[in-house]
């Protein structure tokens, strides 16, 4: 079943990645606008296909989405989905966002899989393999191990509360380490951690769905995820996915 479960969300983010690759710098139909965020139809639309690919092979699962939830939440198996990860960078022509799909058993990941359509890059992890794949080659955290070598990259929501949490540690990282780097997609940022690309991603508030692939790459990969709810806001996190080959916990 596992083997079967990485091979329906691969099949699933490869669709949907074509799906949006296709769309990319064309006119797009702007769902909502919001003063830091855009909802674009083609969201809610990559969704519905990721759902209909899932629930075909495995209808009695539940769907986690950014799009909305499908099925019982208590179900034992959940899907957690972001149809399209950097939706603002996608909408501004900017060639860096992802789909991520994730399958928990029981609260626990067993697999991801975040896909990026314009390099054409898949990553795969699975629990029960114990790997991590780029483009099915095997993919480890680096092993830089002084601060000063560090490429971080740093996430920040845009209401005020965090705001005023991430920009001491963004100032704090542009000061120490080689280079600081804020980019617009969670999915992709923490798949750089898990392959080596970055040494760690650090937000104070970000949603499960963006994450939750990503995460289960980084543990398998050799890192260390630090994930905590948000104090304030339900059903959001802080997340801090490092190499461990680097001391960041002091912050």
């Amino acid at each position: 079943m596992e083997d079967l479960i990485i091979t329906t969300a691969r099949d699933a983010a490869l669709a949907a990645g074509g799906m949006i690759r296709g769309h990319f710098e064309r006119e797009l139909h702007v769902d909502s606008a919001e003063a830091h965020d855009i909802k674009l139809e083609l969201d809610r639309r990559s969704q519905a296909l990721i759902e209909g690919l899932i629930l075909g092979v495995f209808p009695g699962h539940a769907i986690y989405g950014e799009e909305g939830l499908r099925g019982d939440q208590r179900a034992a198996d959940q899907w957690i989905i972001d149809p399209i990860d950097g939706t603002v960078n996608f909408f501004y022509g900017v060639p860096h966002f992802a789909v991520s799909i994730a399958h928990r058993r029981n609260g626990i990941i067993t697999a991801g899989v975040i896909y990026q359509p314009m390099t054409d890059e898949l990553w795969v992890a699975s629990r029960d393999h114990g790997t991590v794949t780029l483009n099915g080659r095997t993919v480890r955290v680096s092993t830089r191990s002084r601060l000063g070598e560090a490429m971080v990259s740093i996430g920040v929501s845009k209401t005020e509360a965090a705001i005023e949490k991430g920009l001491p540690i963004l100032g704090q990282m542009m000061r120490t380490v080689r280079k600081t780097r804020m980019l617009g997609s969670a999915a992709l940022d923490i798949a750089y951690v898990a392959s080596g690309r970055l040494d760690a991603y650090i937000e104070s508030q970000i949603s499960l769905w963006d994450i939750a692939a990503g995460m289960l790459m980084v543990e398998l990969a050799g890192g260390v995820v630090d994930l905590k709810p948000h104090p304030d806001v339900p059903d959001k996190f802080s997340i801090m996915a490092t190499s461990g080959k680097i001391p960041f916990n002091h912050l």
